[in-house]
């Protein structure tokens, strides 16, 4: 009989020892070389070659690839260089003060700087309140601002000021002071787990926004990828994803990884899977995405998640009260979206869009509670007592939370149903006018509320320009130049998708009659920001910007003391 075992254990018998000759040879090569060299100096070497060793790793597995890094140190020590710093300074300064000139709400006369001696009184206060609210030139009750107000009803408008005055001094910190309120957040929640489809272990939160609802989600999975000893958790999410995601990676310390789109702007599932490693902690999808409307293949996506055991979030913060609603309008999707799919973990979704709640609500869900468990902070020694908060805030404003519970009850299925069918209805009779106009496209096969226009014949942020001159307030998109619009209840009025459609029509008949002339003003200053390789003069012009929101100088005050240097 023929002893394979035997014959095994003589090769590896075999294989050990020529291992031991040859580490032999080496141990005597190194012995020679080093026979004639200090004890002190084979210690610094060795020290030396640790630090280096060490440096290596960590250069490697930085958050930022190498390529990214080494592209932001070449352009910083360029930034440096006497001349040619000097001169990228002062054209950077040129640009901050262009950025600066082309903000309106600069323009609103003078600022209160400190406390008036006296207490004004209430009609005064009142007065004043007046003046700040009508300061804006854009008028979003037209219908011609994209996004920003989802509703404007007035009927809803008169109960959310009645339920304010009735829960202004509410906070859901303290429970047992303002029981109420803690169980409209449950309610609220948990009626939208319902509509998500969650079963019996679905739960989640009320947040203040959608970022925060996102954020949420990014710190519970990256807790858990700590937890199964991930030291570098990865998010991976669309080029399309909300730039929360790019938040939260940066607040968290997360690897963000970037998947491309196909051609329709959905996420390339190949490219995800390819993407997927031992340090993924995260996918995501959206439904829909932010600049093109588009839901990304979520059920595709699903399948990933399960069989590589990572955790799926279904960002719906934009349509999440859309497209629950879509099937009972009469407009089914294509796919299933919700937790209905398996895979789906988590589903951030805005009651405060297309639910139609004040501003500074949102909710996020979860398919079992052992994720939120992650998302809960507790302070068990802290000498003012056990602290445990489920979201980033403490102190919360209750009459938000009581807003968005009475604008659901209001409302009820049947008034969001009605409001999907008209908003759907609208956004489908612009997609169909937008396509047979010539020279523009509209970006992939929107399904919800969000349409972008590209064009391959000319600059598009002409037509941007254009449209804000005739009062169209449309938000500009990059990579590819595009603009878009958040369809929302304001635009289903009578005539205004009409007037829409007939002022693209004239102005893309007038930008046709020179089409490759350049765009000017704000248009011109997003189209450069594309094309900067140097994304720190971006980050810096992004920076004055968010300052300004904050300057209590009058234009008066700037020509009286000069521009600002910048830094």
């Amino acid at each position: 009989m023929y002893d394979i075992g035997g014959h095994q254990e003589d090769a590896l018998i075999s294989y050990k020892e020529i291992f031991l000759q040859y580490l032999s040879k080496a141990r005597s090569l190194v012995n020679e070389k080093f026979a004639g060299t200090e004890p002190s100096q084979l210690i610094a070497l060795t020290v030396a070659a640790t630090l280096l060793v060490v440096w290596l790793y960590t250069f490697i597995t930085e958050l930022d690839d190498i390529k990214s890094r080494t592209k932001k140190w070449f352009f910083r020590t360029v930034r440096k260089l006497p001349i040619i710093g000097t001169l990228i300074q002062e054209k950077l300064n040129k640009a901050l003060d262009d950025v600066v000139s082309y903000l309106p709400f600069l323009s609103n006369g003078k600022y209160v700087r400190t406390l008036p001696a006296k207490g004004l009184s209430q009609p005064e206060v009142l007065q004043k309140l007046k003046e700040y609210s009508s300061s804006g030139k854009v008028r979003w009750e037209d219908g011609k601002v994209s996004g920003a107000v989802y509703s404007g009803e007035d009927r809803l408008t008169k109960l959310l000021v009645k339920v304010y005055e009735e829960f202004a001094w509410t906070n859901p910190l303290h429970p047992d002071v303002f029981p109420g309120v803690r169980k409209m957040e449950a309610e609220v929640v948990r009626m939208t787990c319902a509509l998500f489809h969650g079963g019996p272990s679905s739960c989640g939160a009320m947040t203040s926004g959608g970022t925060e609802s996102i954020l949420m989600a990014c710190k519970v999975y990256r807790d858990m990828a700590y937890e199964k000893g991930i030291k570098h958790p990865e998010i991976l999410a669309p080029l399309s994803a909300h730039a929360a995601f790019d938040k939260a990676a940066h607040y968290f310390g997360m690897k963000m990884v970037h998947i491309p789109l196909t051609k329709n702007m959905q996420v390339d599932v190949k490219a995800m899977k390819r993407a997927i490693s031992k340090n993924t902690a995260m996918l995501v999808c959206s439904a829909p995405q932010y600049p093109h409307g588009i839901i990304d293949p979520i059920e595709e996506v699903a399948e990933l998640a399960l069989k590589y055991q990572i955790p799926l979030h279904v960002d719906a913060c934009l349509g999440g009260f859309l497209i629950v609603f879509m099937e009972k309008a009469g407009f089914p999707l294509k796919c299933q979206f919700d937790f209905r799919v398996k895979g789906v973990t988590s589903i951030s979704a805005d009651t405060h869009k297309y639910g139609y709640a004040p501003k500074g609500s949102s909710v996020i869900m979860y398919s079992e509670k052992k994720y939120r468990y992650f998302q809960f902070f507790v302070s068990t020694d802290w000498q003012g007592g056990i602290y445990a908060s489920p979201t980033v805030a403490g102190s919360r404003p209750g009459g938000i939370i009581a807003g968005c519970w009475a604008t659901m009850m209001l409302l009820g299925e049947d008034g969001y149903v009605e409001a999907t069918r008209k908003i759907i209805s609208t956004s489908r009779f612009i997609e169909s006018g937008l396509r047979k106009i010539d020279h523009i496209s509209v970006a992939g096969n929107p399904e919800l509320s969000v349409i972008a226009l590209v064009s391959d014949t000319f600059d598009i942020f002409r037509l941007g320009n254009m449209l804000s001159c005739r009062g169209w307030n449309l938000p500009t998109l990059q990579y590819p130049s595009g603009l878009h619009i958040s369809l929302t209840l304001l635009h289903t009025q009578p005539g205004v998708a009409e007037q829409f459609l007939k002022d693209i029509r004239e102005f893309v008949a007038e930008i046709m009659k020179d089409p490759k002339a350049k765009t000017t003003g704000v248009g011109a200053i997003y189209g450069l920001a594309q094309v900067i390789p140097d994304r720190s003069i971006i980050t810096d012009i992004s920076h004055v910007y968010l300052d300004a929101l904050y300057t209590t100088e009058s234009p008066s005050d700037k020509l009286r003391n000069g521009s600002p240097q910048h830094h």
